[in-house]
């Protein structure tokens, strides 16, 4: 080919490959027509209406959480939260470790709130941050250009009693799981609402939570709100008013000084409970937010299980406090009468086998009266004889041994109730007559908790009438939905005039006459009756060898008191762990009392605040060990 050839085709081959170029310019820019307007509306739609329009939620605040005198006891405050919306994953991604050192956090955690959030709500907010700082605040607004993703929410948090105050009682809140979105209460919930995890947080949370709310508003380029398109008014959750009186309640709270143990006070004649006390306790302010793996840790695997609601959850033998029950179960049946006597020697041999009283010396001949006064263990060993076990068990589960009390909580444990049956089911093993012997002083296989004495007791005393317990006034029941123990109603032992009077007269006279074990509940004008306990952790031969791993093996201490005797009004019963001895635990039901009258008297004073101790109480110094009555 000639030059000049080659020189006349080069403009034509430019041309064509000029129209080429415009055809797949053309194809180029049509397909991302499409894309933009037809294939992927929605999505450019929505991101185009992100640029000026925001949709904002608006937590309910809970209900608030009062005593039976309207005293607040959890309330709500104002908190912020940093988040962003699901949608803006692209942007934010690319503002991740600015926004990180802005905030103060981890990159990483972070990154794996966002993943979390996707997964569970890829439609809802995503919060980065509870409970910003007013550092934190500030970065979020003077950065509202250059991170648009972020916004501020204002969110209503709970506020918990300080010192750890009534904690297992009331509960705590958190941000619901997964395994909890199994629940049929719950599974129309987001995945992103709080709810009650424990306590009367959990038990009422239908009552407590409300219904969230929203507010879409357009911004301005720098993220400013200048008008509102839509909004839903957020529904608080309703107040709730407990039984708990909060000057018992204190007065209850710091009579353990430190301690492990339990109380329970409650009025047997409607069975409104008005005091709840677990120690060691815990701070659910420390929830609200949300506690790290590393403080959930520590506090699960705490060895004085602090989380461990006592009141309901402890189950432990009784000791001599369950005397009450086998002295009325043994009226009852008709086995010995009020005068029946039995000689203690300092024990004796029950199947080959010698059982020892607590008091070594020996009571003498005692008839039933001065068997519960003095606490004698060799009475009750042939009551328990004469009974059987079948008996005893009976009649203990008619009184709600062994058995939930249907008290409006969550996780209540049932106890221990020990019966040949319970043994051949548990361990596929016969029951030894023997084992009776043990459980007629509360011993052995016996497991009760503190509310079901209180429960028993108060119910024996009452004339054969049981309450189930309440922290709520019934009426509430009814508005809502959380699960209750419905089958738990008014149950009526008949029991005879002359057993319940023996029993409550003799109970009286362990308070208040000479040699009664339960003197140190004494108090001078008032119709206290009571009843110690000392039961055993480990064997005897256990705790002298000094085995058991390092576990504190001291006995642990019970008292069940209650004024007036017959009917009474209030029944307090306290579990004293590793206090050794029942006479400790009697003062700390007597404080409880004597407020309970002082307040009756004169009502409405507030005798009592969270700062004070009851000076009797304070004062009073812990005696030296003596023989424990059991």
């Amino acid at each position: 080919m000639s030059f000049t050839e080659r020189e006349s085709r080069t403009p034509e081959n430019r041309i064509r490959f000029f129209r080429w170029f415009l055809v797949a310019a053309f194809i180029l820019l049509a397909s991302g027509f499409w894309r933009l307007q037809v294939d992927q509306t929605d999505y450019y739609t929505r991101l185009a209406e992100r640029n000026y329009i925001k949709s904002l939620p608006v937590p309910a605040p809970r209900g608030r959480i009062l005593d039976r005198e309207g005293l607040v006891l959890v309330d709500n405050y104002p908190s912020f939260s940093v988040f962003t919306q699901s949608d803006a994953s692209e942007e934010f991604g690319g503002h991740l470790s600015a926004i990180a050192r802005g905030l103060g956090l981890d990159t990483g955690e972070i990154q794996s709130r966002v993943r979390s959030a996707e997964i569970r709500n890829p439609y809802g907010p995503v919060v980065l941050l509870e409970n910003a700082s007013p550092g934190q605040i500030a970065f979020v607004e003077a950065h509202r250009h250059e991170f648009p993703e972020l916004d501020l929410m204002t969110v209503p948090r709970r506020l918990y009693p300080s010192a750890g105050f009534a904690a297992h009682l009331l509960g705590y809140v958190g941000e619901i799981s997964e395994r909890d979105m199994d629940r049929a209460e719950w599974a129309l919930l987001r995945p992103d609402a709080i709810v009650g995890k424990t306590g009367i947080e959990r038990q009422y949370d239908d009552l407590l939570r409300g219904e969230d709310g929203y507010r879409r508003v357009v911004v301005n380029s720098l993220g400013r709100e200048v008008a509102v398109l839509d909004e839903r008014i957020p529904e608080p959750g309703r107040d709730l008013r407990l039984s708990i009186d909060y000057d018992l309640q204190a007065i209850a709270e710091q009579s353990f000084q430190g301690d492990a143990g339990a109380l329970v006070a409650l009025d047997p004649r409607s069975g409104e409970v008005l005091a709840m006390v677990s120690r060691p306790s815990f701070d659910p302010n420390q929830f609200v937010t949300g506690l790290s793996q590393e403080q959930w840790t520590v506090m699960s695997n705490n060895a004085d299980n602090p989380l461990l609601n006592r009141s309901i959850q402890a189950q432990l033998a009784p000791g001599s406090v369950y005397k009450i029950v086998m002295a009325a179960a043994a009226l009852e049946s008709g086995a010995v009468d009020p005068h029946t006597s039995f000689y203690c020697p300092g024990g004796a041999n029950f199947y080959g086998r010698y059982f020892r009283c607590w008091q070594r010396r020996g009571h003498g001949n005692v008839d039933m009266h001065q068997a519960i006064v003095r606490s004698c263990d060799v009475y009750f060993y042939n009551i328990g004889r004469e009974l059987g076990i079948e008996k005893m068990a009976d009649f203990s589960a008619r009184i709600g041994l062994g058995q939930k009390t249907g008290i409006d909580l969550p996780d209540e444990a049932e106890g221990t109730l020990p019966s040949p049956e319970w043994k051949e089911r548990v361990y596929r093993q016969k029951w030894y007559p023997g084992e009776t012997i043990s459980v007629a002083i509360g011993q052995g296989a016996l497991t009760v908790t503190p509310l079901q004495i209180a429960y028993g007791v108060g119910g024996i005393a009452s004339g054969g009438d049981f309450l189930p317990p309440r922290l709520v006034p019934r009426e509430k029941w009814k508005d809502s939905s959380a699960r209750r123990d419905e089958g738990k109603t008014r149950i009526q032992v008949p029991l005879s005039e002359e057993t319940v009077q023996v029993v409550t007269d003799a109970i009286f006279g362990v308070v208040n006459e000479t040699g009664g074990t339960g003197a140190r509940a004494r108090v001078r004008g008032l119709d206290i009756a009571g009843k110690t306990g000392t039961a055993q952790v480990a064997s005897l031969g256990l705790a002298q060898s000094g085995g058991g791993g390092g576990m504190d093996l001291r006995d642990n201490a019970w008292f069940v008191g209650l004024a007036p005797r017959r009917n009474p009004e209030i029944v307090v019963s306290v579990l004293y762990q590793s206090g050794e001895h029942g006479s400790l635990a009697a003062p700390i039901a007597r404080d409880v009392i004597k407020a309970y009258y002082e307040k009756k008297q004169n009502p409405g004073s507030g005798s009592f605040t969270m700062n004070q101790k009851p000076a009797q109480a304070a004062a009073e110094p812990k005696p030296k060990p003596k023989p424990k009555p059991l």
